[in-house]
């Protein structure tokens, strides 16, 4: 292979205390709790809204932030992100008994306590309420390096229409989805080994109505399945960590977007597109190996470091507390990570993928990044404090049963 060898003399254009690399929900859970828990907070997003998958990538429903038999169980920064979704509109799986008193009967046996909300709506509410805490978004900025000095990272490098920069910080945050920092950092890690299958799913208006095509890799809690369940798209998977693998895999979700949308306006014309994913629909890639690895078999489960819970979407009953230890590796002192990047089995990361799991991590991890400097060394009781001051409850024992 040939290479052309680069120099660079990379200006440092600002520091902050806290820089989140990713504006998925889990990048927008820790910028707030960061913010308001007195950091300077630098977001960096490579896109130009907020949400990720939520939002550019259409897979717009708010996952349950219930047990299923009839308690809530994620809280916080996480209920509040949820009522936000839908502060305008409800698009779908209008969750009556959790959002009007309902009984606990109704409750337990009725539908959980998730929505289909709309994406754009929950892009523009999320931007608002960054700045009104007083985040500063870098929309376009792709992250490219980072500079490492023994057990702390001192800066990113990253690159947008301004050219190529750094940015220093006390504290990182990674929640890129795809542990981006993590492996810039030569952090240990870990890949999805399976793969992703390919998705197609996008907006269009029927009957006055906005409707979710879920094409390809349909989320479908175990409950719903009926062993007829349709077959992927192709017969094919996706890593989701390289380049040109993605620009291959959005122009196939694509093909396969424009034939469901040709085929539906055959047997009905007034089937119109309205929205296409921007953003692969990749679930899963790369994660941190950390101080703990998370497993399904914890469900029910009590951590003494537990920084909030969220429950399993696919079938009703399980609840995890979460432990502190699985957002960190001890070999780097000032970085965390969030959502999907979190230190969890191949088995466990289908559950903690999710919104409101995105939600909680990305909580507690903006709060240790805003207020403890050596992050192995932080007293998580301090941090679990703060964490109960915003409402999150952190164990099982502690809900209304």
């Amino acid at each position: 292979m040939e290479i052309i060898h680069e120099s660079f003399d990379t200006p440092v254009v600002e520091e902050c205390d806290v820089l989140v690399a990713g504006g998925g929900i889990a990048g927008i859970a820790a910028a707030l709790a960061a913010a308001r828990a007195g950091a300077k907070v630098t977001l960096i997003e490579r896109s130009w809204i907020l949400g990720g998958l939520a939002t550019s990538g259409l897979i717009a429903i708010y996952l349950p932030i219930d047990d299923g038999m009839g308690h809530q169980v994620s809280f916080g920064i996480c209920q509040e992100l949820f009522m936000l979704s839908i502060k305008h509109l409800v698009e779908s799986r209008y969750p009556k008994a959790w959002l009007e008193n309902g009984t606990f009967e109704e409750k337990r046996d009725g539908k959980r306590f998730e929505v289909q909300y709309n994406a754009s709506l929950f892009a523009l509410e999320s931007e608002k309420l960054l700045n009104q805490n007083g985040v500063r978004i870098l929309y376009g900025t792709e992250i490219c390096d980072v500079k490492r000095d023994a057990d702390r990272i001192e800066a990113v490098i990253a690159q947008n229409k301004s050219g190529r920069f750094a940015i220093k910080f006390k504290n990182i945050v990674d929640a890129t989805g795809d542990a981006d920092i993590v492996h810039f950092a030569k952090v240990p890690e870990d890949t999805f080994k399976a793969g992703n299958v390919l998705a197609a799913w996008y907006f269009s208006i029927l009957n006055n109505w906005h409707k979710l095509n879920q094409i390809g890799a349909a989320d479908i809690p175990d409950e719903e399945k009926t062993g007829n369940e349709k077959k992927p798209l192709i017969d094919r998977r996706f890593t989701g960590l390289s380049g040109f693998e993605l620009s291959e895999m959005m122009q196939l979700s694509h093909e396969q977007t424009l034939r469901d949308i040709v085929f539906k306006r055959k047997n009905d014309p007034n089937h119109v597109p309205t929205l296409i994913a921007t953003i692969p629909q990749i679930r899963m890639t790369r994660k941190i190996v950390g101080e703990y690895t998370y497993d399904v078999a914890d469900e029910h489960k009590y951590f003494d470091d537990s920084i909030g819970m969220f429950s399993n979407w696919k079938k009703r009953g399980p609840v995890y507390e979460t432990p502190f230890r699985t957002l960190y590796n001890k070999e780097v002192k000032n970085l965390l990570t969030a959502g999907r990047n979190i230190s969890v089995t191949e088995h466990m990361w289908d559950a903690s993928r999710v919104i409101p799991a995105c939600a909680v991590t990305g909580e507690a991890a903006g709060i240790a990044a805003a207020c403890f400097d050596n992050i192995p060394e932080i007293d998580v009781k301090d941090l679990q404090k703060k964490l109960v001051a915003g409402g999150v409850v952190l164990h099982e024992k502690d809900l209304n049963i």
